[in-house]
């Protein structure tokens, strides 16, 4: 469909969509094969010792190479989440869903994931039981794909 603007110029709306595909290297690779597996690694800087997950090639505070890596716990605490109930392109997953990031036990960083198990079609209903401080665990999806959503979502303990 074509539309004018003020000075009377055509317009004509389009959505451009272009397929890719993106290399993720061997420390994301890795990461990802441990998803299929039900473990969650992270990297170990030897500078500074910090454990950040998801693992990374280098450390972004001291830029030095994280090659020791480390299998840490798929239970955490909430930090930060936000209710999302209406669609927008490029989401996961269909809403309502609740993101969140989440600070993993032995961890120095929050994993930004979904927080799920539980009716989360009522705010009134998600915010009585979603606190931040609040003790969750990976739940897994039956199929593995070594794809980020091999953690189906997070549950509260």
């Amino acid at each position: 469909m074509v539309t004018f603007d003020k000075k009377g110029n055509p317009i004509i709306e389009a959505e451009v969509r272009i397929p890719y595909e993106l290399a993720v290297g061997p420390t994301w690779y890795r990461f990802f094969e441990g998803l299929k597996q039900e473990k969650i690694f992270a990297t170990r800087c030897p500078k500074c010792n910090r454990v950040l997950v998801p693992a990374r090639s280098f450390c972004p505070r001291c830029f030095v190479d994280m090659e020791q890596w480390v299998e840490v716990s798929q239970e955490g605490e909430i930090v930060a989440w936000v209710l999302t109930d209406y669609e927008y392109f490029g989401i996961p997953i269909r809403p309502p869903f609740i993101g969140s990031l989440i600070h993993l036990e032995g961890t120095d960083c929050t994993f930004n994931h979904l927080i799920g198990g539980f009716d989360l079609s009522d705010l009134d209903t998600v915010r009585k039981k979603v606190k931040n401080g609040m003790r969750v665990k990976a739940v897994w999806e039956k199929e593995k794909k070594g794809h980020i959503l091999d953690i189906k979502y997070f549950e509260p303990l």
